[in-house]
């Protein structure tokens, strides 16, 4: 009997910034006149907004000259920029709450649970890298991805503003959805 085909997976890892980024970070940031993510990642504040005047020498210039940021990382696919993750602490300091973003910029990586894996290695993360007692994630009622994304990452719907969000014509809920260290047992999803 032949032996089957051996599947490769492809690795999806976070990693600080390299400069070797700059320039898909820039194009999905900055240059895309439309790009499809904007839609999603609380199109409300993007409406609007256009591709960005800022040069990809100008970027390169800026960032580059930037020391990695412990509360955002690449996510690389096969060593490749695909999104990004970021944190940030909600005040006071100290309080145990950080609020989590995940952004997966082109729409050919998406549908597949790579969002879902970059947010369960970024929750892991942040509870191994700071005093976290609850991680959120904040979204809106359109953005059904995210939300299913989130439930697999072990995250639950804690609040939802009726129709907090206007966008496309339509008043849309927003979703706060959360994560406790307890659930967290070293690393490994609920």
């Amino acid at each position: 009997m032949p032996t089957p085909p051996s599947v490769t997976l492809p690795s999806l890892v976070l990693r600080d910034r390299r400069d070797d980024d700059l320039p898909t970070l820039w194009r999905w940031l900055h240059a895309e006149p439309d790009p499809e993510w904007k839609r999603w990642d609380a199109p409300y504040f993007h409406a609007g907004s256009g591709p960005s005047t800022l040069s990809l020498t100008d970027f390169t210039a800026r960032e580059g000259s930037r020391a990695p940021d412990p509360h955002g990382q690449i996510v690389a696919l096969d060593g490749a920029c695909i999104g990004q993750v970021t944190r940030h602490e909600e005040a006071p300091a100290g309080g145990g709450w950080w609020d989590l973003g995940v952004l997966i910029f082109d729409p050919r990586h998406w549908g597949g649970g790579l969002g879902t894996q970059a947010l369960r290695l970024w929750a892991d993360a942040t509870f191994a890298q700071t005093e976290a007692h609850v991680l959120t994630l904040t979204t809106w009622g359109g953005n059904e991805r995210m939300i299913r994304a989130a439930a697999r990452a072990g995250f639950r719907e804690c609040a939802r503003i009726p129709q907090a969000r206007a966008w496309a014509g339509q008043r849309w809920d927003s979703v706060k959805l959360a994560r406790l260290r307890g659930d967290w047992a070293g690393g490994q999803a609920p």
